[in-house]
């Protein structure tokens, strides 16, 4: 395997800073979903945690690190779920928050982040604009900028989704001390000593800075190469996965999408590089696909998600001939979704 950023012993290590309620999270055959779609289907469940979404996993890496050794504030731009998150690891130790956002992103996400007791600071552009924002802040006032996907420790801690993929059930212990013994040089002896190959063939990632899908396919291409990795992202919002298809970055002056949470611009070449190296397809899906598979998702599974999380069975339901015959996971992502507007989704496509 090539070498992206990311390193599978720090992603080990990871595991032991994050808090316990962000991890291993359900992993579990949803058969009834399967008739809809064609091909078994696993759910990769990162809703249920105080934050209802799997970026703490990460935030919990670098709020760590810099309880230790770095400055006790930080700032971050945010569509609603890192901030939750950042505030929430912060919080809990000791650290200041502050979170700047898109006045438009979604209200019961932002409500969040100042329950939670982070400083919010609204701007009035999209999120790319609030990272600008965001980076501004942390230059006049010294304190760290954590930029989701860029930092390391946002697709290292995303990446620990991978381990526990691949993980039998009740062998997390042990694949833990294994990796502790191993210097980690030979990345396919390793994936020999974790044991046989997953139940699955194929993994569907919502991409929209990166972290995760780098993170879990880096964790995938290192252990279990046979896997898919396949990332998932809106036709209104294409600019990582039209980056991905030209091998360089390209950008957008806009986006039109319900999925808030991926709905970047403009790419992070250094994300670009470590995804061109982990990702074996990137496709782009429709609104109405996303929305068809949030109600999916609810009314065969119970579960109420953002449009970011139905992503991956909104891949499925466009290609249902590619899936068929397989078995598929999806990281259902994020749960953090405004009630209206969710009502107004699914009440109008019934």
């Amino acid at each position: 395997m090539q070498q992206t950023r990311l390193d599978i012993a720090r992603i080990q290590a990871a595991r032991r800073v994050i808090d316990p309620v962000f991890l291993d999270t359900p992993l579990y055959r949803c058969e009834a979903l399967e008739p809809g779609l064609g091909c078994a289907v696993s759910i990769k469940l990162e809703t249920a945690n105080p934050v209802r979404s799997f970026k703490g996993r990460g935030t919990e890496v670098v709020a760590s690190l810099l309880a230790e050794h770095g400055p006790r504030a930080v700032v971050c731009a945010s569509a609603g779920n890192l901030g939750q998150a950042l505030a929430w690891s912060g919080r809990g130790r000791g650290l200041d928050v502050t979170v700047v956002a898109s006045r438009f992103a979604t209200v019961a996400k932002l409500d969040r982040i100042r329950a939670l007791g982070a400083t919010l600071e609204l701007v009035d552009g999209d999120h790319e604009l609030a990272r600008e924002r965001a980076a501004d802040i942390a230059r006049y006032d010294g304190i760290r900028l954590v930029e989701d996907s860029l930092d390391l420790e946002t697709c290292e801690g995303a990446a620990t989704i991978g381990l526990e993929l691949l993980e039998p059930e009740g062998q997390q212990a042990e694949q833990t001390d294994l990796a502790e013994q191993t210097e980690l040089a030979e990345l396919a002896e390793l994936a020999e000593l974790t044991g046989t190959a997953p139940p699955f063939d194929t993994v569907l990632i919502a991409l929209g800075g990166g972290a995760m899908a780098t993170g879990v396919g880096h964790v995938m291409k290192a252990l279990a190469p046979g896997v898919e990795v396949i990332c998932v992202q809106p036709l209104g919002a294409p600019a990582m996965t039209r980056s991905w298809r030209s091998r360089r970055v390209v950008t957008t002056d806009s986006t039109d999408t319900i999925a808030d949470g991926v709905a970047g611009r403009r790419p992070i070449p250094a994300v670009l590089d470590d995804l061109l190296l982990v990702a074996d397809d990137a496709v782009l899906v429709r609104e109405e696909s996303i929305i068809a598979g949030m109600r999916m998702l609810l009314d065969h599974a119970g579960l109420v998600v953002e449009p970011s999380a139905a992503l991956g069975i909104a891949a499925i339901l466009e290609d249902r001939d590619r899936f068929a015959g397989r078995h598929v996971v999806t990281i259902v992502c994020g749960s953090n979704v405004d009630v209206d507007a969710y009502q107004r989704w699914i009440g109008c496509h019934r």
